[in-house]
């Protein structure tokens, strides 16, 4: 139940770091005094291309497992069709920055006249 005659600060749900044991609000991620994750997965929804009917109910959901002692780090793909999965697919952190790096966009391509006068220094 919320003091009302509490600060807003005493108001917030605070729990205690794995890592360094200072206190972190609920809505972090990540502790702000360690930047150790206070989640053991992160979770993300993408909705699928509007161009593509065939997809319309369809999302892919993208799952970020952290590790602990008894699971090794990994990412997770799975297609969800409304309320259940399809296909999943669990990645190891290795390949999930080989998809990352895949998925982003190339560096735009100088001019070749750009390149040439750089060449000579024009």
């Amino acid at each position: 139940m919320v003091d009302p005659g509490a600060s807003r600060a005493e108001n917030v749900r605070v729990k205690t770091c794995r890592a360094c044991g200072n206190g972190v609000e609920d809505r972090f991620r990540y502790c702000p005094w360690c930047a150790a994750p206070q989640r053991r997965k992160l979770v993300e929804f993408f909705a699928p291309h509007p161009g593509v009917e065939a997809d319309a109910q369809k999302a892919l959901r993208v799952s970020r497992y952290f590790g602990d002692d008894e699971t090794a780090p990994q990412v997770r793909f799975s297609i969800w069709s409304v309320d259940y999965a399809e296909a999943a697919v669990s990645l190891s952190p290795e390949e999930a920055e080989r998809v990352a790096a895949f998925l982003t966009p190339p560096a735009p391509r100088r001019q070749l006249i750009d390149q040439l006068r750089d060449t000579l220094r024009l």
